[in-house]
Formats: C-alpha cells, sequence, structure tokens
C-alpha cells in the first residue's frame, strides 16, 4: 500500500479505534474486577466481622475478651495482613489480633451510628493499606454495658495482587481479539473499496473502447458517481463531435472553391499564363491536402479505440483486392503473413484507411513484390508492409512523415498517405515507424494495442 492510499487510511483508522478500544475495555474490566473483588473481600470481613462480635464475653475480673478466639489461622501469623481489634470507649481496653503483633489500627475520627457497617481505608502495619470494616456496637447488659469499637481489615495490596493476575490473563485474551478484530478490518475494507476498484475497470474498459459508459451497476452510495462520470463522458462527447462536426464543415466547405480555383488556374493556363496557373494550382494543391487530413483526422477523433474487434486478414485481403485491379497492383506479386484469428480493436474504416495508404504506398514504389505481415507481440498487434523497391533513406523518413511531403514529385499522389496513416495509428494508441526491409525496399510498421 503506498502512502495516501484510502485503503491504508481506513485500515490504520480501524487499527487505531480496535487498540483504542480493546485499551478502555481491558482498564474497565480491571477497574471491575477490583471493585468486584474488593466488595467481595468486604463482605467476607463483614462475616469475620459478626463472628468476632459474637464471641466477645466477660472475664471474672471484669475485663472484656474474646472466647473463642477467631478460627482464621492469619490472625495468628504475625503481620499476615488480615488483622481485628476492638476498642472500649472510655476505657483504655484495646483487644487486637497476633497478627497485629505490637501495632494499633488507627480508626478515623467520624464516629459511626450504632449497628452500622462503615468500610474505610486506614493505614496498617509498615505503611501498607488496609481495607477495613468497621461497627460500633453498645453492649448488653449481660456483657456489662458500654460500647466498643470492632474492626475487621485486610491488606489492600491483596486486592492489587488479584488485579495483577486478572490483568496478566486478559493481556494475551485482549491481544488475540485485537489480531482477530484487525484481520476482519482488513477484510471489511477490502469488500467495502471493492466497488471502486470496479470503477476503476469500468473506466479502463471506457477509456479502451470496451464500454460506452460506466452504467448502474454499483452499491448506492457508488452509483451517484458513476452517474455523474457518465454525465460529463456524455457532455464530452458532445462537445468533440460538435468541435469535430465544425471541422468537416469547414473542410467540406472550402473544397468547392478549391475546385474552382483549379478550374480558374487551368483557364489560365489555356491562355497562356503559365506563371500565374501553376501558383494558384500549388496553394491549391497544398490548401486539399490540408482539407484532406483534417476531413480524416475529424473521422478519426470521434471514433479512436472503440468498436469491435477487427479481422486484420480480411481487411487485408480486401484492400489487395481493390489494388490488384488497378495497372500497378496487377503486375506484383502479393504475400499475405496473418493469422485467420489476428484482430484489432478499432473502426473498421480506420483499419482499412491504415492498411490500404500503407499498401498503396507500396504498390507505387515496388518493383515486384509486397508483403503484408501481421503478428501479436506481447501486448500489441505488430502489422508490417514492406516493398522491393528503392526505400526510404534513414535522413529522409522524416520528410515522408510530414503534411504532404513527397520524395518524388513525379509519381501520382498528394503526399499524405504515410500522415494520414500516422494520425490515425495515433488516435487509436498506437505507432508507426519506418525503415528498410529485408526486401530492399520501405518497411511501414504500425503497432497497435491488443484487444482484451
Amino acid at each position: 500500500m503506498r502512502q495516501g492510499s484510502l485503503r491504508l487510511r481506513l485500515l490504520a483508522a480501524g487499527v487505531a479505534s480496535i487498540v483504542l478500544a480493546l485499551a478502555m475495555a481491558g482498564f474497565g474490566l480491571l477497574l471491575l474486577f477490583e471493585w468486584h473483588v474488593e466488595r467481595r473481600m468486604a463482605a467476607e470481613l463483614g462475616s469475620q466481622l459478626t463472628q468476632l462480635v459474637s464471641s466477645l464475653a466477660r472475664a471474672g475480673d471484669g475485663t472484656l475478651q474474646v472466647r473463642p478466639p477467631p478460627a482464621e489461622p492469619r490472625f495468628l501469623q504475625p503481620l499476615s495482613g488480615l488483622y481485628w481489634q476492638i476498642a472500649e470507649e472510655g476505657t483504655s481496653t484495646v483487644l487486637r489480633s497476633r497478627s497485629l503483633w505490637d501495632a494499633t489500627l488507627t480508626l478515623p475520627p467520624d464516629v459511626p451510628a450504632a449497628a452500622v457497617v462503615h468500610q474505610h481505608t486506614i493505614p496498617g502495619p509498615g505503611g501498607a493499606s488496609l481495607l477495613a470494616v468497621e461497627r460500633r456496637i453498645a453492649l448488653p447488659a449481660s456483657l456489662g454495658g458500654g460500647t466498643i469499637r470492632a474492626v475487621v481489615a485486610l491488606d489492600r495490596g491483596e486486592v492489587q495482587a488479584a488485579g495483577l493476575a486478572f490483568a496478566s490473563d486478559l493481556v494475551p485474551s485482549l491481544a488475540l481479539l485485537a489480531a482477530v478484530l484487525i484481520a476482519a478490518a482488513w477484510i471489511q475494507v477490502g469488500v467495502g473499496l471493492r466497488p471502486l476498484d470496479a470503477v476503476r475497470r469500468r473506466l479502463a474498459q471506457v477509456r479502451s473502447g470496451e464500454a460506452a459508459r460506466l452504467g448502474a451497476a454499483f452499491p448506492d452510495e457508488v452509483r451517484p458517481l458513476a452517474a455523474e462520470v457518465d454525465h460529463l463522458l456524455d457532455a464530452q462527447e458532445q462537445t468533440i463531435a460538435r468541435a469535430r462536426a465544425r471541422a468537416a464543415d469547414l473542410a467540406h466547405g472550402l473544397k468547392t472553391p478549391l475546385t474552382v480555383l483549379s478550374a480558374d488556374a487551368e483557364e489560365l493556363r489555356a491562355r497562356g499564363d503559365t506563371r500565374l496557373a501553376d501558383e494558384i494550382e500549388t496553394l491549391a494543391v497544398g490548401m486539399r491536402r490540408h482539407v484532406e487530413r483534417e476531413l480524416v483526422r475529424a473521422r478519426a477523433g470521434l471514433r479512436a479505440r472503440s468498436g469491435p474487434v477487427q479481422p486484420v486478414r480480411l481487411v487485408v485481403e480486401q484492400v489487395i483486392g481493390v489494388l490488384r485491379r488497378t495497372p500497378q497492383g496487377q503486375k506484383l506479386l502479393w504475400e499475405i503473413d496473418a493469422a485467420d484469428d489476428l484482430g484489432v480493436r478499432m473502426d473498421a474504416q480506420d483499419l482499412t484507411e491504415i492498411l490500404g495508404n500503407l499498401a498503396e504506398n507500396a504498390a507505387t514504389w515496388a518493383a515486384g513484390a509486397v508483403r503484408i505481415e501481421g503478428r501479436r507481440e506481447d501486448t500489441a498487434v505488430a502489422l508490417r508492409v514492406e516493398d522491393d523497391g528503392p526505400g526510404v533513406p534513414d535522413e529522409q523518413v522524416g520528410t515522408v512523415l510530414a503534411r504532404g511531403g513527397r520524395l518524388d514529385e513525379t509519381r501520382p499522389g498528394t503526399g499524405l498517405g504515410l500522415a494520414i496513416v500516422g494520425d490515425l495509428v495515433e488516435a487509436n494508441g498506437g505507432s508507426l515507424a519506418l525503415g528498410r526491409s529485408p526486401l530492399g525496399g520501405l518497411l511501414a510498421e504500425v503497432r497497435l494495442p491488443s484487444p482484451a
């Protein structure tokens, strides 16, 4: 994917959204898990607090004591992280678990209502943070009355440790889920952009002449774009058609005055004014060449690279059939070397014009033979027309390709044949090259795009 690719942008946005969403979800799940663990621990501490209070008794000397002590082993292990403490208000009596060793739990200054369970976070031994559950209880007369504050506390590090254990299990699961979602996003982006690829292929078909318009076979979101492109193609075609039509009308309009000028030149020549007649005739011939070429260009401009596939051999046979009826064509040996299934996608009249001009030029200069060959080479169709005539020197190739360029003014013709071929070939996306033929004469090679 290239920088600036729409596919890359969509995928990058999707990956960023997935990673951000999963990170937030993971953080939220971790908080929810710790909250759930803390709530469960607080419930257990509340249960232990109830058991602790229910074990209160008065000794024979009137001192408050816990009999029997809680059975939880951690209450007996010094600094185990689980502690209990009972403080009798108004006295210095403080009962505490062995796990506190010589420390005392510092309760918050607020005084909870009687029989209401309060939950606090208080400091513990060694600077630990404790989750504490506290109750303020009025003792019954059987226990000598008075009020106590009973508390059971647990090191919050255990909550954090449970959270870390949960996170260590959660992270691989989220990573796997992210990989699955990113793969799904990749597929989603590919499927979502497929209509745009279809538009690109359809545009390529329009450009190559295989299709005239994009059509409406697209999803609802892409169909308006295709419709606008079709409207643009319609407008462009109409504009080009009008321009070509005006050019053709202008060219046709000039033909009649040029014919009149030629007739006037002949009349002047008959009167003996040869110099003026030659000047007029030269100007008229030059203008006629330009008119004829523009007519060909106007026709080619509307049909360039369009139409069905034309069979090359059939067109070659038709062209040779016409030339064989001419006095020069009857004297020549014509050779065709092209497969029956070889074809090019272009207008039939354009292909006939190209091969006709090349074959006519070869017949004009050939001594005894003309060879026409067609081959499919990679992505192109190569058409070669060669003769055994005098050929064209390399330094004069540009002259014969120019408008009206002629090497021998004594031969018939207007000098427009190769120039017209060049225009038609260029309009159909091809190329024209001249060289020396193995037969000794001129080799004209036309390369046109091969039909898909």
